[in-house]
């Protein structure tokens, strides 16, 4: 099932009360959401704080939430960047109004340009995501957000271990290369 139909049919049955299906949109999505959060705070442990709250703001937000064939994941991705704001001016009050508890590491500001770079970035991954075939999209799923092994997933779509590597990697290229293309643009 292709990723923006999968996402569709998830956000529906989520936005009706369902957590079985609201555990497969978290699933499919949050090690993207960890890696935004984390690009922006700098630290695991912030990270990790501001996925759990994205996905607890999106739990919220379900209900009035309009898909238009697209992934969840340029929603979830601008509700990241929102939560990691917020984190950034609180940790910034806090680092003014405590003089011993200085953190360098804090950048000053959220560059806006930042923000739309990642959320074109992640509209680019999407896109590339939802053009790969099938059984691509499905080993990627198990492997790079899963977090499966080689053999688990050629288990699962039949196939052998060494060409869940090799598909896995040919993808892993495209979707860096499309990264890296919007980095140049």
């Amino acid at each position: 099932m292709p990723t923006s139909t999968r996402d569709r049919e998830w956000a529906a049955r989520a936005a009706s009360g369902d957590e079985a299906a609201f555990r497969q949109i978290y699933r499919a999505h949050v090690r993207p959401v960890y890696w935004i959060a984390h690009g922006i705070l700098g630290s695991a442990q912030d990270a990790e704080d501001i996925t759990q709250e994205t996905f607890v703001v999106a739990w919220r937000k379900l209900p009035g939430l309009e898909l238009t064939g697209e992934s969840l994941l340029p929603w979830l991705a601008t509700i990241c960047r929102f939560q990691a704001a917020n984190r950034l001016r609180v940790l910034r009050r806090d680092r003014a109004n405590t003089a011993d508890a200085v953190d360098e590491r804090l950048p000053d500001t959220v560059s806006v340009e930042d923000q739309v770079i990642s959320a074109e970035l992640a509209d680019r991954i999407a896109r590339e995501v939802g053009q790969l075939g099938e059984v691509d999209r499905r080993i990627l799923i198990l492997c790079a957000v899963q977090g499966y092994g080689y053999q688990v997933a050629a288990d699962e779509v039949g196939l052998s271990h060494g060409a869940v590597r090799n598909r896995l990697s040919r993808v892993r290229t495209r979707l860096r290369g499309a990264s890296e293309e919007m980095r140049e643009a």
